[in-house]
């Protein structure tokens, strides 16, 4: 009794250590600025393109942050990477970044437990895709990062807590985000071709997308928690007949 008080005693004080130096390190991006740079994609595309060589690695961490940040677009870096280096390259940087900055979101998620999630992710997200805790459901959150409108990054601190292996979790919510990163970067070298009526047929398409997920969202949502609670149930009585 007296240990497991000590260990819970030890988590608490991870994270408020963890969430004091965020508050921190926050403050002082917000009073540099560093936020509004993040904000501006002209700023950004300038920045990159000043580290030479090192652009890549640049861009790789912008990707990185986004995804760890919540107050990052990754819509704009995402098209950004198709503006700087193509559909090809900018995909692959772009990937790269994405799986690490979601895999520093899951470990974190994992790490510091539930009640760190609680503070990052809205109480609202959280609560909706509580469901996804009880087992694996690979194929399923499959389906959720490919959705438009999902907080897949919001997503990633979410699933640290459930039963996902880090290797099963990098495999699913790359490849799950992979068609979404592939038409940014498509989209990114339209505007850097000036081809804006490909942009703009693009954009259109993605926007009617957009809004068939978000005018269909619950029923969506209603409709994967069957599937998860189906899968469930097989999963127990394949157990039960072991």
């Amino acid at each position: 009794m007296k240990q497991e008080q000590e260990q819970k005693n030890a988590i608490w004080l991870k994270l408020i250590l963890f969430i004091l130096a965020v508050a921190i390190l926050t403050l002082i991006l917000y009073k540099t600025g560093v936020f509004q740079f993040f904000l501006d994609r002209k700023r950004m595309q300038d920045f990159i393109h000043s580290l030479g060589p090192l652009g890549f690695l640049g861009f790789i961490f912008l990707q990185t942050l986004q995804v760890v940040a919540a107050p990052i677009p990754g819509e704009a870096t995402g098209l950004l990477g198709g503006y700087l280096y193509g559909p090809v390259l900018g995909t692959i940087l772009s990937t790269i970044g994405l799986t690490i900055g979601s895999y520093i979101a899951f470990t974190l998620g994992r790490i510091f437990g539930r009640p760190f999630v609680e503070r990052v992710v809205d109480k609202t997200v959280l609560q909706r895709f509580d469901y996804l805790l009880h087992h694996k459901g690979a194929f399923l959150i499959f389906l959720l990062f490919l959705i438009p409108g999902i907080p897949k990054d919001y997503l990633c601190y979410i699933l640290g807590l459930g039963h996902l292996t880090t290797i099963e979790f990098l495999i699913i919510g790359g490849t799950g985000r992979l068609f979404g990163t592939i038409l940014l970067n498509v989209g990114g070298n339209y505007l850097r071709n000036e081809e804006y009526m490909k942009f703009s047929f693009l954009f259109g398409i993605a926007i009617i997308v957009v809004i068939i997920a978000i005018v269909f969202k619950e029923k969506i949502e209603r409709l994967l928690r069957v599937i998860h609670i189906v899968q469930y149930k097989r999963q127990k009585q394949k157990r039960m007949k072991k």
